[in-house]
Parts: structure tokens; sequence; C-alpha cells
């Protein structure tokens, strides 16, 4: 008999299919922020998106930090951290993608635990703060300052209390966590996405298949999230291609950012993801590939890897993707290619000469640690990375 607990995140709305703007005044207002204060990017800065929210906002803006680069670095974290202190913001509003999110989510932490350098970033990876590692024990006041997120690509970070932040001096991936990192509220705006290139679009649709897939395909399943790792699985199998062939489809977009919702659900529940987020980690932080291509280049091949354990399971990813009886690993790496996007490691600016210097670089930690096919070894890496290559 199955028995365990599902914890729910502290993430108390998603609206979805509506604009953007008017709902993050509507936040704002519900909580009772006076100031609110907006992180994003330099281009988004220049588009319509941001310029409508803190219109909307009006006198309750407090001031914006938009120098948030990919795999968001530590030292944009600890700047962004400043600023929001600085402006005694009660509310953040994180419009971006993965990166603007991921270290939105650590900015706060930092304001949280009075991290004022890089350096001092180190006492708070992986929820090691001054409340220990006991979830039970981390001691942010539940009122505490806490963001709104409007995604503008299809990656999903802000379905998770978890962020990725890159130690650029040490091309590391750090991991940071806390329960009330995760936005209190999400807004699935689909006309948030129209100015994000297609490339970044699509591959970080790419990247919630790879959180479906590989939660599907997971050493350890639940029925709560094989439901939803299926379904998002068909949802972005049918709407990224639509995506694609018409970029003004509103209702496509709307699909995958429902899809993308579902795919980093099952994550609460404890089901671990596998190598193809555990490489795609090291190509992250280490290696500058963009989250959502490492997903492109590596998940076609994990599966691949993975056959000999869970070929069965594998069958409905096949099916998912309109190719049932088919092997999962090959059908992938056609859907990707007919995407448009790169589907080799050598696509993405990586020599097969450094295959053994990334398998060099896992530590015995994360997602590769999870795999449903034992990684034993580098040279189990370096078999997977020649796959991909």
């Amino acid at each position: 008999m199955q028995s365990g607990t599902h914890p729910w995140l502290a993430q108390q709305r998603v609206h979805y299919g509506r604009p953007a703007a008017p709902l993050v005044l509507e936040e704002a207002q519900r909580c009772g922020a006076r100031r609110v204060f907006v992180t994003t990017t330099r281009s988004l800065t220049q588009g319509r998106l941001v310029a409508a929210c803190i219109e909307a906002l009006g006198d309750a803006f407090a001031g914006k930090f938009d120098a948030i680069a990919a795999h968001s670095p530590r030292e944009a974290v600890i700047e962004g951290a400043r600023r929001i202190r600085d402006a005694q913001a009660d509310l953040v509003v994180a419009i971006g993608g993965g990166s603007v999110i991921d270290a939105t989510k650590v900015m706060l932490q930092a304001v949280w635990y009075g991290v004022d350098s890089v350096e001092g970033l180190d006492a708070i990876v992986g929820g090691a703060h001054r409340g220990g590692a006991d979830p039970g024990a981390w001691d942010a006041d539940p009122q505490s300052l806490r963001m709104i997120a409007v995604p503008t690509t299809f990656s999903a970070a802000e379905f998770s209390n978890v962020a990725g932040v890159t130690d650029v001096a040490r091309r590391l991936k750090q991991m940071y966590t806390h329960p009330l990192a995760v936005p209190r509220a999400v807004i699935l705006d689909p006309a948030a996405t129209l100015d994000t290139p297609e490339r970044l679009l699509l591959s970080t649709g790419m990247r919630s298949m790879d959180h479906a897939v590989e939660r599907w395909c997971a050493i350890r399943s639940l029925p709560f999230g094989d439901a939803l790792s299926l379904h998002a699985m068909k949802m972005l199998a049918d709407a990224l291609p639509r995506v694609k062939a018409s970029p003004q489809d509103l209702q496509a977009r709307s699909d995958c950012q429902v899809a993308m919702w579902l795919s980093l659900l099952p994550q609460s529940a404890g089901v671990p993801f596998g190598a193809s987020h555990g490489i795609g980690y090291i190509l992250g932080g280490a290696y500058g590939v963009p989250h959502g291509e490492t997903s492109c280049v590596m998940l076609a091949s994990v599966l691949e890897w993975n056959e000999a354990v869970n070929a069965e399971r594998q069958l409905a990813v096949a099916q998912a993707l309109g190719r049932p009886g088919e092997r999962a690993g090959p059908a992938m790496r056609e859907f990707v290619r007919g995407l448009g996007l790169p589907w080799r490691l050598r696509d993405v600016g990586i020599e097969r000469e450094r295959l053994a210097e990334i398998a060099g670089r896992y530590d015995g930690t994360g997602p590769i640690a999870t795999n449903p096919r034992r990684v034993g070894s580098a040279a189990d890496i370096v078999e997977i990375l020649e796959l991909a290559w």
C-alpha cells in the first residue's frame, strides 16, 4: 500500500488567460501592498508588458531592477536584493523567464536573512540558513516580503520554491529553496509571451516537456504526478507546434502555459527529475547553455540511455508525441527538430573533446543521482553525452 504526505506549495492563486497589467494591480491591492518593486530584464524593460504593469501600479510603483542576465548570476541577486531593501518594498513583481523568477526567489531570501554579499549567499544554499535544513524550522514570517510572477517564457520556474542561481566564478549552478520563495500568485497572460524570441520561447517549452517526461519516467512515481505529467506531455506536443506555425495564436500560447503549470506540480509531491535535468544544470552553469536548450539536446539521449530500465514506461511518451509504438528517444529528437531547435550538443557549441570534462563536474548529487537507470561513474555520463553529441 502506498502511503505518504503531499505538501502543497505556498501559492494562493494562478490566473490564466487574462491580461497581466490589471491583475498585477489586483494582486497588489489584495495583499495591501503600498510599495511594489519590479524585477525584470533590460530587453523586457523596452517592451510594452513591463511598461503596462508599472503604469497599472501607479503611485504604488516603488522601483525597478532590470540587470538580471541568463542563469541568474549571484552578483545580480545581491544587487537586486539591495535595491529592494533601499526601496522599502512590501511586494515584488517578477516579470520575465526562469532566470528572472529564480533570481527574485533568492533576492527574497537575501532580504529575509540579511545577506548583503555574494559570499554570504553560500550560507543559505539549499535552504541551509539559520533555520537549518528542516523546512519546519524555517523562520521567515508568513507576512514577510513575497513575490508574484508574470512569466514570459514556458519554463515553469514560477511553480516551484526552488531556484537555480549561478556562481559565475566557480562556473557552478547552485540550488536555493524556501517554502515562501514560491510566488504567492502567478499571472499566465499568453500575450506576455509575444515579445519573447521564438527560439527562446519554444526551447523553454521543451524545458517543461523535460519536466513532464522525467517525472513520468521517474524512479518514484505517484498517481497525482503521473496524471499531471502525462497530460502536460500531450498538451505540449500539441501546442508547441501550433505556436511555431501561428505565432499570433494566443490560444496555443495559453495551452503551453497551462501545460507548463501541470508539468512542475509533481515536484511538490517529491517526484524527482533525472539525468536530463542534472546534466542540464552542468551545461547551464559551467558552459552557458540556455536552460531550455539543455533539454532540447539532452532529453532524447537520456531517454535512450534509460530505455533498458523503463522501456514500457516510455511507450506513453511516444504516444503523447503522436508516435505510438515507436521508441521515445528518437521520437523526442524528431519532435525537437520539427520545432527548429538545436538537438545535438554540437548545435549549442559543445565540443566533443569537452565531454569527459563535463562528466567530471558531476559531484554525486542532484537529479543525476535520481536517474531511473543508475549513473555509477563519469563514464556513464560520457556515454549519455556521446548519444547527445
